[in-house]
């Protein structure tokens, strides 16, 4: 037999932030405490509106398993120290043991059977536990009460099989009631089960599945935007959040004044998001359209023209603000706002914002000359790049650094690539970012997120574990793709080295240039593993390829991997990996038995056998023909020659007995199996290879 249990906590608003992370973290807690006690339901499920947090448990047994222990004491006849020692331990009397034969003597044992106790009373003090130590981000306390909870409890719902588990929190005690909407349906009802709770939620207007109404918000904005011709501006982050705010959406269309549709498309649609929480909608074109969506926690009968009008009325006085920061910012130009940056810190010990500047200004024009790039575009995109910093509009929007630098140099009749950079330098800031592809702009972007790395490596601040407070990683992920995407032929280690004089020049007590750079090598070695692993490749190749050449060459590099990644998926490949195994290990082992080393080349008049001639002399071919095209960078010809080493291999190693009674064949053969691995090695670690 088994019940189900519901747990409702209904209090004022809940942040949206925090709705999605308590209903976790209500479910993880009261599993693992219910874990703990031998009781694990069939289903878990949880969910969060803007005034609740909802647990269900489907599939628990009413009751914990009975539990039967053989607990052993002391042997019999031991001191009756031991023996007083385990009767009081445990509560009992000599009357109550068994004396048992055992492998090691007869000993005296206690049986315990342990009654199971009723589902209801474990979950009880499992919620009087857990409540009070509920990790909310941030928490209150009001009235005199002194339990804590996000904001002021209202009511417990708490029910298990039909019946109350009596629970008492913050002041309020368990029952089976609860209500609806705050407005629409405040009325309190009966609850019977999670089925009749959530069907008398929603005739009360609350839907309680967040996913069902970030639906039901999509599908209202998207049909009302095409019935005026429009289309809804994609916003994932913004549609659950505003799902978190409303328990009934109703989704309402507004206008925006003309008179602010010549500020920054971005302007208005971060304003409207920002503050109001409104969706912005775009034109047949493409363009921003003069109107916005606004979702609604009502129901209006008016059709919702009061509440329109209340948020247009809102949003003319946000917009103005909006305006009011263009129109000044405007008045002086970016080039002037550069010196503000010597009072901006860029971190305390590698100097100011304008310092950085300085030197990615410098960098980025060497970057330029590298990859084609104008060079003094280049530098002059660097170098207004972080002007918009002091603007009164980057000061109010933050997230609009650099897309705000742009149209400020567009305004001041900068070249357009000089504009494109300044707004796509940050860029790609993530996995869904788009990568730039201009040649300035690519450049801008390289220089920024190379001179932030060597100097935070210089000073020793590396990203440890979970912990990156400077997003290092994320800096590092994005100079891979920069150069991947835009297949750069470039070395990173003398931009690295480069980077690293700029700051030795005002910072001389840095850490050593070349350790710095080596150590950035090897990260960014381990961030390629990262990104490649979402392309299907194997870490353990690219630590294959890396371990045998550290080059700083990525376009390189990935060919490099690419290759051996196709090589190891053929029968040739793997047939060949676990042919060098065998090799590998022979040649170690008989190495360390004889303290000698079999690495010298092969003798071939001392080849015996027809299999050892034709696996020497297939080598003989391998080896310099891999070499020559690793050379000229062709690594698929270079697997192709490993490639013509199976079939001698195979054969080897069918004829051929390695440890032979003759000590100088059986040399010869060791320093032939030893050539198979170098001609391997010469690709790649193969030793590094998982499977």
């Amino acid at each position: 037999m088994s019940g189900q249990f519901l747990l409702e906590l209904l209090s004022e608003e809940i942040p949206a932030r925090m709705q999605a992370r308590a209903a976790e973290d209500l479910a993880r807690l009261v599993n693992e405490a219910l874990a703990a006690e031998g009781l694990k339901p069939a289903q878990t499920r949880s969910f969060a509106t803007p005034r609740r947090l909802v647990l269900v448990l489907d599939g628990l047994p009413l009751a914990q398993p009975d539990v039967s222990e053989e607990r052993r004491g002391p042997k019999v006849g031991a001191p009756q120290q031991a023996l007083d020692g385990f009767l009081k331990a445990n509560g009992v009397t000599l009357a109550d043991l068994a004396e048992r034969d055992t492998p090691k003597g007869k000993f005296y044992f206690l049986d315990i059977a342990k009654k199971g106790r009723a589902t209801a009373a474990v979950l009880a003090d499992v919620l009087t536990d857990v409540l009070p130590r509920f990790p909310w981000p941030k928490s209150m306390r009001w009235g005199d009460r002194p339990e804590r909870w996000v904001r002021p409890l209202e009511s417990i719902l708490c029910l298990f099989a039909g019946e109350v588990v009596p629970l008492a929190f913050a002041g309020q005690v368990s029952g089976n009631t609860s209500k609806g909407h705050r407005f629409l349906g405040p009325d309190r009802f009966t609850v019977a089960g999670f089925d009749d709770y959530v069907a008398k939620l929603r005739t009360q207007k609350v839907i309680l599945d967040s996913a069902e109404r970030r639906d039901s918000i999509a599908a209202q904005a998207d049909a009302l935007a095409k019935s005026k011709g429009f289309a809804v501006l994609p916003d994932a982050g913004l549609l659950a959040e505003v799902a978190g705010l409303v328990e009934w959406p109703t989704v309402l269309l507004g206008t925006i004044d003309d008179a602010f549709m010549t500020v920054p498309r971005e302007v208005l649609s971060t304003s409207m998001r920002t503050h109001q929480k409104y969706f912005s909608l775009t034109d047949a074109s493409g363009a921003l359209a003069p109107h916005f969506l606004v979702v609604s926690n009502m129901q209006p009968a008016d059709g919702g023209k009061r509440i329109v009008a209340g948020n247009e009325r809102v949003l003319r006085a946000r917009l103005s603000d909006a305006r009011f920061f263009w129109d000044t910012d405007r008045e002086a130009r970016l080039e002037s706002r550069v010196g503000a940056l010597k009072d901006r810190i860029f971190h305390a010990a590698l100097g100011s914002m304008e310092a950085k500047v300085d030197r990615i200004a410098t960098l980025a024009k060497d970057i330029a000359t590298a990859i084609g790039a104008d060079a003094t575009q280049a530098s002059r995109a660097a170098r207004l790049a972080k002007a918009d910093l002091s603007t009164a509009m980057v000061g109010e929007f933050p997230e609009l650094q650099g897309v705000m630098g742009r149209y400020y140099a567009l305004n001041d009749g900068e070249q357009p690539a000089v504009a494109a950079a300044i707004a796509e330098h940050y860029a790609p800031q993530g996995p869904g970012d788009a990568c730039p592809t201009a040649a300035v702009s690519v450049a801008v972007a390289l220089a920024d997120k190379i001179d932030s790395l060597v100097g935070f490596f210089a000073i020793d601040e590396k990203p440890t574990g979970s912990r990156d407070p400077y997003a290092l990683r994320r800096a590092a992920l994005g100079i891979i793709r920069l150069v991947l995407e835009n297949r750069l032929r470039v070395n990173l280690r003398p931009l690295f080295l480069s980077a690293h004089a700029l700051y030795a020049v005002a910072l001389p007590q840095l850490r050593d240039g070349e350790t710095v750079a080596d150590e950035l090598i090897d990260f960014l070695a381990d961030r390629l593993k990262v990104h490649l692993r979402e392309e299907g490749v194997g870490h353990d190749v690219i630590s294959a390829v890396f371990a045998r050449n550290k080059d700083d060459d990525i376009v390189r590099f990935r060919a490099r991997v690419a290759a051996l990644d196709a090589f190891l998926k053929t029968e040739d490949g793997r047939n060949l990996l676990t042919a060098y195994r065998r090799a590998a290990n022979i040649v170690r082992i008989e190495e360390k038995k004889d303290g000698a080393r079999f690495d010298a080349a092969p003798i071939q008049a001392d080849l015996a056998m027809d299999e050892e001639t034709a696996l020497f002399r297939a080598l003989d071919v391998a080896i310099p023909d891999s070499t020559a095209a690793l050379g000229k960078e062709d690594f698929g010809a270079a697997m192709a020659a490993l490639a013509g080493l199976r079939a001698p291999v195979d054969a080897f190693f069918d004829k051929v007995t390695v440890n032979a009674d003759d000590p100088k064949q059986r040399a010869n053969r060791l320093r032939l199996l030893s050539m198979i691995g170098a001609a391997m090695e010469n690709v790649a670690d193969f030793s590094r290879l998982e499977g």
